[in-house]
């Protein structure tokens, strides 16, 4: 059966979360679509740039939005979404899952996704021991042994991170070291829990049901060793995900989603917002204020497709004065 919805919003981070509180809060019918929540807010301990907040982690300003959109009635499925199609004049998103999700109007905000392995075992055991976010899944590794796939100074926060939960953590990287800073290097491996494993890259990611070891090949001598682990950590950065998106909206040669200033794509009735647009400011707050701008423009393209003119009032007083009385019969007024 397919599930039916006025909004599909494609993305669980700071724009899609935000775009969830705006749609929800206008009275649509909401839906989120995520294969995680937070996005790369969650790699962040610490934002300081964030207006209201002169310091909050970005997990917990994650968990606020979503708790405001959930208040506002705006749903949350965890799933992967593999392609969009119109059909029939609605759209149509299909997931990783086997389901399909309508919609009369489509927010896609699902901002860059993490960089993967590429190797045999890895999509198998997604989500069965192969993550992709330290500061989500940690906490699952308490007492069990870990691979840690990556470099530089995000990574050394990463090990701190695991050194809290996992018995054994070996640090995979490429180069002779995981990163420059000699003291911060000492620090990630006092109390003997770190092991370093340098010039190596994984081969494969071995395991029937779950996650059972992370076979890593030397770059020199090209002889392999299995790393006994219950989890693998992939932290080598992100990238625009689109592809799928190619003949259905307008991307740049950088696979970005074009917008126009009321985050409409080329397609009437799917808006994109985050960084995932072309926008060149990957900032939170900017994130923020394109789901917002995004959910209130899939609304009036909604409620025109039902035959209702939405005229933005952002003059409180005008509202407050009941001059809207004055206004056309059937013209809603979306309060700002």
């Amino acid at each position: 059966m397919t599930a039916r919805y006025d909004v599909v919003i494609v993305g669980a981070g700071i724009a899609g979360l935000t775009a969830a509180l705006y749609a929800a809060r206008q009275g649509l019918n909401t839906l989120v679509v995520s294969s995680d929540l937070g996005g790369q807010l969650l790699l962040t301990n610490e934002i300081q740039n964030y207006p209201g907040f002169k310091s909050i982690s970005g997990l917990d300003l994650i968990k606020r939005v979503e708790e405001q959109a959930k208040s506002y009635g705006a749903k949350i499925a965890f799933d992967t979404v593999t392609g969009v199609e119109e059909r029939d004049g609605r759209f149509i998103v299909k997931t990783l899952m086997g389901g399909e999700i309508e919609a009369e109007a489509l927010v896609l905000a699902f901002g860059k996704s993490p960089k993967e392995l590429g190797v045999p075992g890895e999509e198998k055991l997604k989500g069965r021991g192969v993550s992709y976010c330290v500061i989500c899944d940690a906490p699952l590794y308490r007492g069990r042994r870990v691979a840690l796939v990556g470099w530089g100074y995000h990574n050394y926060e990463n090990i701190m991170v695991l050194k809290k939960y996992a018995s054994k953590i070996y640090w995979v990287f490429p180069g002779e070291k995981p990163l420059q800073d000699d003291s911060l290097l000492q620090e990630a491996l006092k109390g003997g829990k770190v092991e370093l494993v340098p010039r190596s890259q994984p081969a494969e990611v071995r395991g029937e049901r779950k996650v059972e070891a992370l076979v890593v090949r030397d770059k020199k001598t090209g002889e392999e060793r299995v790393l006994e682990v219950d989890g693998v950590f992939v932290e080598i950065g992100y990238v625009t995900k689109t592809e799928f998106l190619k003949g259905f909206v307008e991307l740049n040669d950088k696979g970005e989603i074009i917008v126009d200033q009321k985050c409409r794509t080329s397609r009437p009735g799917v808006f994109a917002a985050g960084d995932v647009t072309e926008m060149p400011y990957k900032q939170a707050v900017i994130a923020a204020g394109m789901g917002a701008c995004a959910a209130l423009s899939a609304y009036g393209y909604v409620m025109e497709k039902r035959g209702r003119r939405v005229a933005v009032v952002a003059d409180w007083k005008h509202i407050e004065t009941g001059e809207e009385e004055k206004e056309e019969k059937g013209t809603l007024f979306l309060k700002l």
